[in-house]
């Protein structure tokens, strides 16, 4: 009903309006005093002409536009139909007043005018509706000063909508942007005050609250620097964006959102080649254990992207398992999706489910991996981690699967606790098994992942909103971090060019020390650390390292054909080796009640012969030798710097 209504009321006030412009053309064109001789014709000429008019406009479907955002295509929109509707005019009056009406006569100037005028009176009239829709808040005392890093049109978009906002809480008062051009000048009104170099003094001259970074064409690394500028001043920064992210071509105040630590990083998208994972998971049926956890749920989102003909999702928790197939389901409701509630341990399970569904892909994510619980587990840890993979990994080639990719970690390097010895161990038996299967086995291998359940990011979240204290192990603990989209990216990529028995090893970037990540969490919440937030060293857990080491100096590190992926020398353990340590884990699982945890890392030190470590106190000599690794990190850094 309101649309007829805006409707009838738009086509009386332009009718009246060009009525107006006929009338006022007149008048102009007889300076005020129309002529005995053309009186009679103004009638007839503003009912045409109206009629004309309007008709045009409707045409042009002015009638469907919203005038709150009236722009110069709306303005040329309403021309073309006062256009037209001249032009029609002018060749009914031409062509048939002869015969119906030939003492009506419209001085040519009548039409030009008349057409000026109507656009003037028209267009104006919908700018004057804007203006008034579009009237500036001033800014208020409740309002929090807001410095706007990017005076280009995102940030434009940002000062207009924060502006005419009646429910944003932030006021722009400044623009920062790198372009010498634009410094010292005002857009929107608001002074250009000078460089991303100009952060820090800005935010103290103009007492800002809040800083909204909004260049969403900028590269990541750029990002990374300008909020590592703005996070030592205290403000809350909020970010627009990515181009690629934006859906529409406005923005809104729900568009800005915080920063995350992600941002920080400053890593550059990944490029996949999109031709070689398509040639190996499209209609093909793919099988995802752990399909329920972190990395597990994002790769099921990756991959049914490319179409598989079926997609199995194998997880031990039913609930973990539910939610990621109701959110496929939802998205992707045309590909087939088979929910399958199993345990890695139960190879009668496994063995059902490949006689059933011939899986051709297998991405294997399942496994404990928390450090502190399966230094006190690890019997469970080796039932999962090795024992599981072992049967998945067995199903896989008895069934002739073609591609098996397993989800490894950098804490299998020279081990210092029982999940990464768990996980070695289940890098030598996929290894192994390449020697004497058909199937292209192969393993993964990344450090920390932002975000994932149990990892440090939503700890010390919870913490800050608790407030405080956060707790950091060490002042000089230090891990590689990467996003899980990042990593399942990589992953997907590592199941196209693994030709057997690699091990993958991820381009991780930089190392960050725990601390400064904590305060960067800290400095984001617009808290100070250690004033408002205590950072508290709670001590090295039973286990951990000082830091994470992605390969070992035996196994090397080449390139592959992708820049962010990089190939181990694969181990070379018979399969016979495997089978003996298998057996003695099974029997050690047998007799659960009598397996005291100091045996179960003794057999883990047998086959694991890097894993040496039996006390579970971290030793002086073990701290140093951290320490001087960290200490040489930081001189190649330096040297990357200069």
């Amino acid at each position: 009903m309101y649309k007829y209504i805006r409707l009838m009321v738009l086509l009386i006030c332009d009718a009246m309006l060009v009525a107006a412009s006929v009338y006022l053309s007149y008048l102009l064109r007889f300076d005020f005093s129309i002529g005995v001789e053309f009186v009679d014709t103004v009638p007839y000429v503003i009912l045409l002409y109206t009629f004309l008019t309007v008709a045009g406009l409707y045409c042009f479907k002015i009638y469907k536009r919203i005038w709150q955002y009236a722009s110069v295509g709306d303005l040329i929109a309403i021309l073309k139909g006062i256009i037209v509707a001249s032009v029609a005019f002018y060749s009914l009056h031409y062509f048939f007043h002869d015969y119906y009406y030939p003492l009506l006569v419209v001085p040519r100037s009548i039409y030009l005018l008349t057409t000026m005028i109507s656009f003037l009176f028209i267009g104006g009239s919908r700018f004057v509706w804007r203006l008034f829709r579009d009237s500036y808040i001033k800014m208020q005392p409740h309002h929090r000063r807001a410095l706007i890093v990017g005076a280009g049109e995102a940030g434009i978009m940002v000062v207009r909508e924060l502006k005419h906002s009646h429910r944003s809480e932030i006021y722009p008062v400044a623009f920062i942007d790198d372009d010498i051009q634009k410094q010292k000048y005002e857009v929107q009104g608001i002074p250009v005050v000078g460089t991303r170099n100009y952060i820090q003094e800005a935010v103290k001259h103009y007492k800002i609250d809040d800083i909204i970074v909004a260049i969403p064409t900028a590269s990541r690394m750029e990002v990374s620097d300008i909020i590592n500028r703005c996070k030592i001043t205290g403000c809350q920064i909020k970010i627009v964006p990515r181009v690629n992210d934006l859906i529409s071509g406005k923005i809104s105040i729900n568009m800005i959102r915080d920063v995350s630590v992600e941002d920080l990083l400053g890593r550059e998208p990944i490029q996949l080649d999109v031709s070689s994972i398509s040639g190996y998971l499209a209609d093909q049926v793919v099988l995802v254990t752990g399909a329920g956890g972190s990395i597990g749920s994002e790769l099921c989102r990756q991959i049914i992207q490319f179409k598989p003909q079926k997609l199995l999702l194998l997880g031990h928790g039913e609930n973990s398992i539910y939610e990621i197939e109701l959110e496929l389901k939802k998205r992707y409701p045309d590909i087939n999706l088979e929910p399958i509630i199993a345990d890695v341990q139960d190879k009668q399970i496994l063995i059902n489910v490949f006689k059933k569904h011939q899986p051709q892909v297998i991405f294997h994510a399942a496994a404990h991996k928390h450090v502190p619980l399966m230094e006190s587990n690890p019997l469970e840890a080796v039932k999962n981690n090795i024992l599981g993979t072992h049967n998945i990994a067995t199903c896989a080639h008895e069934f002739a699967v073609e591609r098996f990719v397993m989800v490894s970690t950098d804490k299998s390097v020279n081990p210092t606790n029982v999940m990464g010895a768990t996980k070695n161990a289940a890098e030598m038996i996929v290894q192994s098994l390449d020697q004497i299967s058909q199937t292209r086995f192969a393993s993964v291998r990344f450090g920390n992942v932002l975000g994932s359940r149990g990892s440090v990011i939503p700890l010390f979240k919870r913490q800050i909103e608790e407030g405080g204290p956060v707790t950091v192990t060490h002042p000089e603990m230090i891990r590689y971090f990467m996003t899980i989209p990042e990593a399942v990216q990589l992953i997907i990529q590592t199941g196209a060019i693994a030709s057997g028995g690699e091990v993958f090893i991820l381009d991780m970037g930089k190392p960050v020390r725990i601390v400064d990540l904590a305060k960067d969490l800290i400095r984001l919440s617009g808290l100070e650390p250690d004033k408002d937030i205590k950072i508290v060293f709670s001590g090295v857990r039973p286990g951990e390292k000082l830091f994470e080491e992605l390969l070992t100096t035996e196994e090397g590190a080449t390139g592959t054909k992708h820049e962010r992926i990089y190939v181990g020398k694969p181990s070379h353990t018979p399969y016979e080796d495997i089978k003996r340590m298998i057996q003695q884990f099974e029997y050690l699982v047998l007799k659960k009640e009598t397996s005291p945890p100091e045996e179960v890392r003794k057999v883990l030190a047998q086959w694991v012969k890097t894993y040496k470590t039996t006390d579970h106190s971290v030793k002086k000599e073990e701290l140093a030798r951290d320490e001087a690794y960290l200490a040489s990190l930081e001189i190649v850094a330096a040297m990357d710097n200069k």
